[in-house]
């Protein structure tokens, strides 16, 4: 099984940026700890980071040649990106929106999600703990599926 990790703008950033909403964990320590739990559990994992939204796009249209599905942390672009939403609608992959901090308590802008209706789950707020736990929720829903 092979499950993408699609990152979107600024998390390139973790452990400096805001550390007090986002911790202090890189984005390459929380890679790390992604890849030995999916290791363990017999996963490989696809990690990406881009800041440009029309990669981003790219690298979702890439899923359904490349993964059977996704933990999508999609930053900023959850709340503005039509063009986000409209290639995971148009893939049908099966993906776990994930977000470091709790988006549903944060400032109003922050708290609609364009992609929340079109995944099979969101996580949010655990921390670094959310890609864990989408990782998690990801693979028993596609071991089920697959069944």
């Amino acid at each position: 099984m092979r499950v993408a990790v699609l990152n979107g703008p600024n998390l390139n950033l973790l452990g400096r940026r805001e550390p007090e909403l986002y911790g202090t964990e890189s984005l390459a320590d929380i890679e790390r700890v992604v890849r030995d739990r999916a290791k363990a559990a017999g996963v490989e994992v696809d990690w990406r980071q881009t800041n440009d939204e029309g990669q981003f796009v790219e690298q979702v249209q890439a899923l359904p040649a490349s993964a059977q599905g996704a933990l999508v942390n999609a930053a900023a672009f959850t709340h503005t990106s039509m063009a986000i939403r409209d290639a995971l609608l148009a893939v049908r992959v099966p993906f776990v929106e994930v977000h470091l901090s709790n988006i549903f308590a944060r400032e109003p802008e922050r708290r609609r999600s364009l992609l929340a209706d079109l995944a099979i789950g969101v996580i949010a707020g655990f921390g670094s703990m959310s890609y864990l736990l989408a990782l998690d929720a990801l693979v028993a829903h596609l071991r089920r599926r697959a069944t």
